[in-house]
């Protein structure tokens, strides 16, 4: 304890840390320096600190425990109680709804139910379950440790459980390429299904043959298959009869069943199965060396892109097609880059982006009709100023396609970094700054030197970066260039496509000043606030119109009932993010009739918040969310955009006390003079950087500015 006390870390502060529990994303936030630090100790003690965090965050996340202690407290409210097997039901079914938080909250009260009486056939269950729906929403990890956990317990009837689980085994080794090893997990289910569930068994075994590299085994055990009496089982397994003919080296017999499936009929689906035709069709072509055939047929895939509705397919997992509709939008940004048509291809990748965000942006924004599809090239050039670049990514398989775009120029540049290293460098930079590390200044002059050295970018440039895949979690303004942050040469912003930044800046250019802030709502004790509080009793100096909730005034309640008239929303509280279901991301408020009530980021997109132009979430990784099919990222960046504020601030990752403070006193004095957000931004990420205690980016980066870059405030 001496070593803490001696830099000021007497105790860990949880300013905006997220509580212990199912969600599990704990913050353990830092405490300011008692005295100016070396470089080195300065990173050693953030290290440490984020140390603790990590491990608090691993013990706590969606554990056996957590999850069977969740189930008891939300079996004890419920009204009606089902059986643990009843329970078992209705996580399936949620499952296969997309409902992913609901389906796990369901198996939890079925753990619940198991350990109260001792069940180990139910234990059994409520596991396979947890492992199915968590290979569902991705989580690998989680999703294999439950398979494995549901495998202990003795099941009346193995074939229920051995098969499914084994099934999730596969899947699991199937999306981490390790297709060799998913054949044997689905062997091992194969032998331990039901006749009824042994098909869809068969199906995700032919897809793993087909990517190992084993066609005729592949088609060995299609052989052997009757034909599924579900409509949407049969195409997908049709479309994976397509995929073995081109895996069998027959493009021309692929190019033929693809054309014939763009002609199947599949009830509400038939745009998206048809899609997936024409997808086949131009995959056929490039196989046979027609690069044009190439691009009308994934012109025609694309076109039916938008009659698709944004929905979890759960015919794809059982089949074992893990279906990506980002892979046919990648193969039209390959193939008009190739061809040479920055044009054409920074349009497709503009119009991969945010589709269901984008839709509610537009609702929200009361547009006019010629603004009815993405912004094109020439529109989103009009609306540039002279000093403003857009910096817009996509990440490829083999490539990062990059494109700057000004006033009267597109420029495409390619990154020679494949996709699965470019996960690994962002992470190794997130987590060198998460961890305080020195070696996060060298990561930023690598990453920068490689994403944004070839771009030829000015200084003074005002940047609007639009990221793809893994850069959604990369803190653009903390890359280096010629030994500087690039904050330090430009103002930075990100939004999730540029059709939905150009939308937010027309809605709210100008706003009155007026602040209303949440600080340090009370819950209990142990999550109080004290720096909350303080930070927002000094911005409300800042604005003399100001509605300012603190303690047990910071409701939910409190919250609905002024979104609607909030120009300027300022909320310093705990956060949680949902890696299971991020629009359960959640916000911690105060306590009603003696309850825990929190505001989750669903509510959130029924919220009437067209008059909000700017919210920020001095909370930490408010930022963070799955990214989704359209590339949106899921969670408070999708709820607030689509409920109608137009700007955002999130965090990263967790904040500092002392450079928040800074930083968001620095920015709303900014603002309130009348300076863009988007400077305003970077006058408050400056004033931490100077500072010598909290020069590492672990301090002044971790906020993003989303959304509209513009924004500026009345007097």
């Amino acid at each position: 304890m001496a070593w803490f006390s001696r830099w000021g870390w007497e105790r860990p502060a949880r300013r905006r840390a997220g509580i212990a529990g199912a969600l599990g994303l704990t913050c353990i936030l830092l405490a300011g320096y008692g005295s100016v630090a070396s470089a080195q100790q300065q990173a050693t003690s953030a290290e440490a600190a984020a140390s603790r965090m990590e491990q608090a965050r691993l013990a706590d996340t969606d554990t056996l425990l957590a999850l069977t202690s969740e189930g008891a407290v939300l079996y004890g409210q419920d009204s009606v109680k089902l059986s643990g097997y009843q329970y078992c039901s209705q996580a399936v079914a949620l499952a296969e709804a997309g409902e992913f938080r609901q389906s796990v909250r369901a198996a939890s009260k079925a753990l619940h139910l198991a350990n109260a009486t001792n069940d180990p056939n139910l234990m059994a269950m409520a596991n396979r379950d947890l492992a199915i729906v968590y290979s569902y929403s991705g989580q690998l990890e989680k999703a294999e440790e439950f398979a494995r956990e549901a495998l202990r317990h003795q099941a009346r009837d193995p074939k229920l459980v051995v098969g499914p689980v084994q099934k999730v085994i596969g899947d699991v080794r199937s999306r981490r390429g390790d297709y060799a090893g998913a054949v044997l997990s689905y062997d091992e289910a194969l032998a331990n299904s039901s006749q009824r569930y042994a098909p869809l068994v068969q199906a995700s075994l032919v897809n793993a043959l087909i990517e190992s590299g084993d066609p005729a085994r592949a088609r060995e055990v299609l052989g052997t298959m009757a034909p599924p009496k579900d409509a949407p089982l049969t195409a997908q397994l049709d479309r994976t009869r397509a995929r073995l003919l081109l895996a069998e080296n027959k493009p021309a017999e692929a190019r033929d069943a693809y054309r014939a499936l763009t002609a199947r009929q599949v009830g509400a689906d038939t745009e998206y199965y048809r899609l997936w035709a024409w997808d086949g069709v131009a995959r056929s072509e490039l196989a046979l060396g027609q690069k044009q055939a190439a691009a009308e047929a994934v012109g025609r895939a694309l076109g039916d892109v938008d009659k698709v509705r944004a929905r979890f397919r759960s015919e794809e997992f059982k089949m074992g097609l893990f279906s990506d509709l980002q892979t046919v939008f990648e193969r039209g940004v390959s193939i008009y880059s190739d061809a040479g048509d920055a044009r054409q291809a920074f349009e497709v990748s503009e119009h991969s982006r945010s589709r269901a965000l984008l839709d509610a942006v537009r609702g929200r924004a009361k547009i006019n009709e010629q603004a009815a599809n993405t912004v094109d090239l020439a529109t989103l050039q009009r609306t540039l100023a002279a000093d403003e670049r857009v910096v817009q990514f996509h990440s490829l398989p083999d490539r990062l396609v990059v494109w700057v775009v000004g006033p009267s120029s597109i420029a495409e540049k390619t990154v020679a970094v494949k996709r699965d290293e470019l996960n690994e460098l962002v992470e190794t930079f997130r987590n060198s700054i998460v961890r305080g590390r020195r070696t996060a200044i060298t990561n930023a002059d690598k990453l920068g030197a490689a994403l944004l050295g070839p771009l030829g970018l000015a200084p003074g440039q005002r940047l609007v970066v639009v990221p793809h895949g893994p850069l959604h979690y990369l803190p653009f303004q903390a890359l280096r260039l010629d030994g500087r942050y690039i904050i330090e040469t430009h103002p930075v912003a990100v939004a999730p496509s540029m059709s939905i930044a150009v939308q937010l800046a027309q809605r709210t250019p100008r706003v009155n000043a007026s602040l209303t802030a949440f600080g340090n709502p009370r819950i209990e004790d142990k999550y109080d606030l004290p720096g909350a509080e303080t930070e927002v009793k000094q911005l409300a100096r800042l604005f003399p119109r100001n509605a300012v909730y603190m303690g047990a005034a910071a409701t939910k309640t409190q919250f609905r009932d002024v979104a609607a008239r909030s120009p300027l929303m300022h909320v310093a509280a705990h956060a949680e993010a949902d890696a299971v279901d991020p629009l359960y991301s959640r916000i911690l408020l105060a306590n009603e009739g003696g309850k825990q009530n929190f505001l989750e980021a669903h509510e959130i997109l029924g919220l009437p918040m067209d008059g909000t132009a700017l919210v920020t979430l001095s909370a930490c990784e408010s930022g963070l969310g799955r990214i989704a099919q359209g590339d949106e990222v899921l969670g408070f960046t999708r709820s607030f955009l689509s409920a109608g504020s137009s700007s955002l601030i999130a965090s990263l990752w967790p904040v500092s006390d002392d450079a928040t403070a800074v930083l968001m006193g620095t920015l709303y004095g900014e603002l309130s003079k009348g300076r863009d957000i988007q400077k305003a931004m970077q006058a408050g990420q400056l004033a931490v950087l100077k500072d010598p205690k909290m020069s590492h980016p672990f301090f002044w980066a971790p906020f993003n500015l989303i959304g509209n870059w513009r924004l500026t405030v009345g007097s």
